[in-house]
């Protein structure tokens, strides 16, 4: 099946421009847009299956003709370069976008291993910190109201499918998370217990603020304790996404060791 879009006042455009703007509409719908060959064959993989495939016509590559087999009987949308572009995240669109419904993954009942963020408001610094999430085996990721939104194209991207295996909370009050952990929750500070002093063999949630603000008040009275990493250099600390690349890692180290 397959149409053709030539205007921006089609009704369907419209909407995909409204998912493709608004984080209001994607949690509206339920629905998102997927960037490229790489994140849809991730979502296929995690058994995902797109609502619609949005092709920019006049692009054609390996990659995209094997997707299109896989999902014939998915209902494709041509659309003219300086449309496509007006949907893509990117400023050298890949010349494929799909449609699809936002996937749901339950929490585990007694997570062992967890990453709360606060206020994390650059989508592609979240995206990376998900990845990492994802990579080191972290049970769930609760998200702060604060923090951008997780399933936008630009968050996806940075992802680089992580979102499609990883339980991810949105919106929620982090103090109460933290609190009910069944383990440690550890706050990442600029003072601190030095984070390769730790224990980290048991359970353990570690929490990563904003770089520039911090942690709030709240929540660092909810951590079990605060850490800090150290720094061999001459600068005051890492970026969230470092910060809790390095965080993970440790953990996995010390598990495996």
């Amino acid at each position: 099946m397959s149409k053709q879009i030539t205007s921006r006042d089609n009704p369907l455009f419209k909407r995909l421009k409204k998912l493709a703007d608004s984080a209001r509409e994607r949690r509206l719908a339920g629905q998102t847009l997927l960037d490229g060959t790489h994140l849809l064959q991730a979502y296929a993989d995690s058994g995902g299956i797109p609502a619609t495939l949005l092709l920019q016509e006049g692009v054609h590559t390996s990659e995209m003709t094997a997707l299109l087999q896989q999902f014939a009987a998915v209902m494709q949308v041509a659309l003219p370069a300086a449309l496509f572009a007006e949907l893509s995240p990117v400023a050298t669109p890949s010349g494929l976008l799909a449609l699809v419904d936002i996937p749901h993954h339950p929490l585990p009942p007694s997570p062992q291993f967890g990453l709360l963020l606060e206020d994390l408001q650059d989508p592609g610094n979240l995206g990376s910190v998900l990845r990492s999430a994802a990579a080191a085996g972290v049970d769930a990721v609760w998200l702060s109201k604060g923090c951008a939104d997780a399933w936008s194209p630009k968050a996806l991207r940075g992802g680089q499918g992580a979102h499609f295996v990883l339980p991810i909370i949105e919106r929620v009050e982090l103090a109460v998370v933290a609190a009910s952990f069944p383990g440690q929750a550890l706050a990442a500070c600029l003072q601190g217990v030095p984070l390769f002093d730790l224990d980290l063999r048991g359970p353990a949630a570690f929490i990563i603020g904003n770089e520039g603000a911090g942690l709030s008040a709240p929540l660092l009275e909810s951590a079990s304790l605060r850490f800090t990493i150290p720094m061999a250099g001459k600068v005051e600390s890492l970026n969230a996404a470092a910060a809790a690349a390095v965080c993970l890692f440790e953990k996995v180290r010390q598990v495996r060791r």
